[in-house]
């Protein structure tokens, strides 16, 4: 069975992790590649630097870590590379749906596969691209998927043939002789206008979001509880405070964080951990 985005989604609704796990796995999930060689990916990959996905989590380095290891330790089994050398995008993959033979209930239908797999949606960058010292463009299988991508693009209004050069030269300034044919596509989407070149209306900055307390608090609290023990974590509770007073604190912490169930067991077991009533 070929999975699809419909499949996966529902395997992240129904595993057991926290909310910002939740959002990283569906964040990773979007960016999937269905198609081979679409952004120059293999099938049933997403590509991120750290950076940008922290930036679209708009959380830390150090926390997006704790994400991606509490991703790779579920039953999704996030696995990353990084094959295209030090400077090139992780690739992201969820492992769990590598295996053949799942159970047919589970299967997607047709329905959630066509746009994944009609051509005419996607923008497809496969093969390899050799860099030399300098070529025209329109010479190459390279210029109308350039001149198709970059509509929707920062550099949409710079010609085909600037883009192939300064490509060519950022790759030269880093010792490529032959890189994927996707390392084109992101090169455009992260265009940077040079001084005197025309580009299209920039949009202010977005003034940098403050850390939110709560969310650092929650966090800390799930830390100090492991999501591996927290059936134990609860039996040990439940003999030293009893049942009532334990639903207590889980209430109580789905009010103080406006979190669900499961992450404020977490932050409960963390906050008896803490406090000394219970033991890692």
């Amino acid at each position: 069975m070929e999975p699809t985005t419909g499949l996966i989604l529902r395997r992240i609704t129904q595993t057991e992790l926290s909310v910002s796990a939740h959002k990283l796995a569906t964040v990773i999930l979007d960016a999937i590649a269905w198609k081979e060689g679409y952004n120059g990916l293999p099938r049933g990959t997403a590509a991120f630097t750290l950076a940008d996905l922290a930036s679209k989590m708009s959380i830390s380095r150090q926390y997006l870590t704790e994400l991606l290891a509490e991703l790779e330790a579920s039953e999704l089994e996030l696995k990353r590379e990084k094959p295209n050398g030090k400077f090139a995008p992780w690739l992201f993959r969820f492992a769990a749906f590598d295996a053949e033979g799942e159970e047919q209930d589970v299967e997607s239908g047709t329905g959630d596969t066509s746009l994944s797999r009609d051509k005419d949606n996607k923008t497809v960058f496969s093969g390899q691209i050799t860099i030399c010292a300098g070529s025209n463009v329109f010479q190459t299988c390279w210029a109308e998927l350039i001149k198709a991508a970059k509509k929707a693009l920062p550099c949409w209004n710079v010609d085909t043939q600037v883009i192939w050069d300064r490509f060519l030269a950022f790759n030269r300034s880093r010792g490529n002789d032959n890189v994927p044919a996707g390392f084109l596509l992101g090169f455009m989407r992260r265009w940077r206008t040079s001084p005197g070149t025309v580009s299209g209306p920039e949009t202010a900055p977005m003034p940098e979001r403050a850390p939110d307390p709560r969310k650092r608090e929650l966090h800390d609290q799930m830390k100090a509880a492991p999501s591996g023990n927290r059936h134990f974590h609860a039996s040990d509770l439940h003999r030293l405070i009893g049942q009532t007073a334990y639903e207590a604190r889980v209430l109580a912490a789905i009010l103080q964080f406006g979190c669900p169930r499961f992450t404020a067991t977490l932050a409960v077991h963390g906050r008896a951990v803490l406090a000394g009533e219970i033991a890692r």
